[in-house]
């Protein structure tokens, strides 16, 4: 609900309400949204506030570098359309079972806090377990090269988080500077991509709880929807190639419907973040303890 709209300096500004109270909202989560849900989309730059004056998300059109748009995608798109089971928060799913769980093209690079269900597997055959609880992503294990050659568009996303977000931003760089599980010159050790995936009503789990959440997307072909909303406030954005959204995360969110109008119709989303465990398991390690974990995490699993 849109309590105030006016122009600052060139950037809409909006103050919004609840639209329905917290403990409705607690319902819906993990249901899925439909265009009427959402009365109000945002197509242009925009700073939107709620009603307590707290920042809910800033959104800027054509902030992201073409060149590294289309490096970041050709080296990604692969690995991004492999599917998951493993993404029961935002996938509608009531079970949390891996074997009932939609299967979706999200997936997971940089590093994570929880080993995979194949390392678990290797671990018990071979009696052992890490004593460090903190692993590089197979992506950037496997595909050393290809993950080189995403960094300058994360990178780009990092410097505009410092510029928009400067006091959150600040707080989670502190952070990310006390491990060396990250991605390198930035405040972010993790990358989800999602490809063609409508996410359900869900607060994002996991990651820095003092910092702010971002959302950039490419896309190729055409198709509609997969807007990004917060439906209690009855807002959302068409977040689209070239564009970045920085957003309050732990509020409610989801997507709507994606509905293609070409076949090969793509829409990647990407979200960095900082994994407040893999901080938390690994700051203060030195760089050769750090090298000497993941050597010793790729022989393990090599065997």
């Amino acid at each position: 609900m849109i309590i105030k709209k006016e122009k600052k300096n060139g950037i809409t500004e909006y103050h919004v309400g609840k639209e329905y109270d917290d403990a409705k909202m607690e319902k819906n989560l993990n249901t899925f949204l439909k265009p009427p849900h959402i009365p109000n989309i945002i197509r242009e730059d925009a700073d939107v506030y709620t009603e307590d004056n707290k920042l809910l998300l800033r959104y800027r059109k054509n902030a992201l570098s073409e060149q590294h748009i289309q490096i970041f995608y050709e080296n990604i798109i692969k690995f991004a359309k492999n599917v998951s089971s493993n993404r029961g928060n935002a996938t509608g799913s009531k079970n949390r079972n891996l074997n009932d769980n939609p299967k979706v093209m999200s997936n997971v690079f940089g590093f994570f806090d929880k080993w995979s269900p194949s390392q678990k597997l290797i671990f018990r055959k071979l009696n052992k377990t890490p004593k460090l609880t903190a692993r590089q992503c197979r992506f950037n294990m496997d595909f050393p090269e290809e993950y080189n050659k995403t960094l300058p568009l994360i990178q780009e996303i990092d410097k505009l988080y410092k510029s928009l977000i400067p006091e959150k931003y600040k707080k989670q760089k502190v952070k990310a500077d006390e491990t060396q599980f990250k991605i390198p010159g930035t405040a972010f050790t993790t990358v989800t991509t999602n490809v063609n995936y409508q996410t359900s009503i869900h607060t994002d789990k996991g990651d820095d709880v003092d910092g702010f959440g971002n959302l950039a997307v490419i896309d190729k072909g055409e198709y509609t929807g997969g807007e990004t909303c917060f439906p209690q406030y009855g807002i959302g954005v068409d977040v689209r190639k070239g564009d970045i959204l920085f957003m309050d995360v732990h509020k409610p969110h989801a997507n709507l419907p994606i509905h293609k109008k070409t076949k090969d119709a793509v829409r990647l989303s990407i979200v960095c973040y900082l994994r407040e465990k893999v901080w938390k398991n690994t700051r203060g390690r030195s760089k050769k303890a750090f090298e000497t974990h993941n050597k010793t995490i790729k022989k393990m699993m090599n065997r």
